[in-house]
């Protein structure tokens, strides 16, 4: 209880001491607020960024493993002159790996796409969109949200009619009626007809991942369209994409079994390396992870030397609080007063300092994240703010631990001398 006590009256001096030099106290914690309102921004902005990013990547699936000629390999060495040489996937292996691959997945599909394409319907055109060709099960692989209309059905698939689903912004340009199911387009020489619409996403960073300008058709009809790239040409690209299931806890088995099955559709013999890659999203949201991670670090050091500053303001405002209450100091301990009782009442005092300047930036980074922002809105966790009050406390102590130790081991007879 006589701790508790002490701890209290420390509290309530230290309180005390902030209230009666309120101008000092306030110019005191401005180094502390610039300096955790540069770092808690920072950190706020490239978490921001991370989230946006993986966002962007969310259309790539989880549990997915895709088939492709390139690999994801971010080495700085990348011997593209290799992979290059590389055929690229098929129709006819996608046919071949559906047949052959085991039960262990939940769906495989194969696209390919086309960027830059203007789409028309009547006086109305939209330019610089994304047409692309999918298999039936490619739903399963990738998030396609239809948000009015319906997905293709598999007559449509093997038939390869002229039907697609469309992005928001697609339908928004097209048909600013606002009805555009049933409604017929031009894209290519094709006319197309809208069984479908896709939920708006909005602005992202990484817009290449965005639904708002893609427009989905059968691969069939995309295979009519278009001359598929044989490896060395021009043209798109296609890739296929295997969803492993829920209940398995990783996707090894279904890597394995895949590397297999498509060395025995290229024929390859058991000592030669393999012609294609096998990529999965993690990949990238690790390599992404690595990235922001040493941001984070770099932006924390430079944020670091506005906080610095602060706690230089506040260990010297302490040095010269220790100074002006030196007589009460020695009348304190000559009272009865413990070294410790001294100690706390000037740490307090620094904490309280260091923590209220610590609240203020945090409070200013809260007021940016509420400024609207497009394509990168910002938004500041929890765990940010624990961390900005953590590095409050720790500036406050390091600051005023050094006047603190100094004020507790006054001489009291000295000290009630001192003017």
């Amino acid at each position: 209880m006589l701790a508790l006590r002490l701890t209290l009256e420390s509290f309530r001096f230290a309180w005390d001491a902030l209230k009666s030099n309120l101008l000092r106290t306030i110019l005191s914690l401005l180094g502390v607020t610039v300096g955790i309102f540069s770092i808690i921004s920072v950190f706020t902005i490239v978490d921001s960024l991370e989230a946006n990013i993986r966002s962007s990547l969310d259309f790539a699936g989880d549990k997915v493993i895709y088939v492709s000629k390139w690999p994801l390999d971010f080495r700085p060495d990348f011997p593209w002159w290799k992979y290059f040489q590389r055929p690229v996937p098929t129709p006819r292996e996608f046919q071949q790996l559906r047949r052959q691959l085991g039960p262990n997945n939940k769906g495989i599909a194969i696209f390919a796409a086309s960027n830059g394409n203007n789409l028309k319907a009547g006086s109305n055109s939209v330019s610089d969109c994304v047409l692309q060709g999918v298999s039936y099960d490619f739903r399963a692989v990738s998030n396609v949200p239809v948000k009015e209309g319906r997905y293709f059905t598999s007559q449509e698939m093997d038939a390869a009619r002229p039907v697609a689903i469309i992005g928001a912004t697609i339908a928004e340009n097209l048909f600013p009626d606002g009805n555009a199911l049933g409604k017929q387009f031009k894209a290519r020489g094709q006319t197309l007809t809208v069984i479908g619409v896709m939920e708006k996403e909005g602005k992202k960073l990484l817009t290449i991942s965005s639904n708002d300008a893609n427009c989905i058709i059968p691969f069939g009809m995309f295979t009519k369209i278009f001359t598929l790239n044989n490896g060395f040409g021009g043209g798109p690209s296609a890739t296929l994409a295997v969803k492993g299931r829920d209940e398995d806890p990783g996707l090894l088995d279904l890597e394995y079994e895949m590397r297999g099955v498509m060395r025995n559709i290229r024929g390859l013999k058991p000592r030669q390396e393999d012609n294609f890659a096998l990529n999965r999203p993690e990949m990238v949201a690790a390599a992404v992870g690595k990235l922001f991670g040493v941001i984070g670090i770099v932006g924390g050091i430079i944020g670091s030397f506005a906080i610095l500053v602060g706690g230089f303001g506040i260990a010297n405002i302490m040095f010269v609080s220790v100074r002006e209450r030196t007589n009460i100091i020695g009348i304190q301990k000559s009272l009865g007063a413990k070294n410790f009782f001294i100690l706390f009442q000037f740490l307090f005092e620094a904490i309280f300092l260091c923590l209220i300047g610590g609240l203020a930036g945090i409070l200013l980074v809260w007021f940016v994240t509420l400024v609207p922002q497009d394509a990168l809105p910002l938004s500041m966790s929890a765990t940010r703010i624990l961390l900005g009050l953590l590095i409050s406390v720790g500036i406050g102590v390091i600051a005023g631990i050094v006047p603190a130790v100094l004020a507790a081991n006054l001489d009291p007879v000295i000290a009630i001398r001192a003017k």
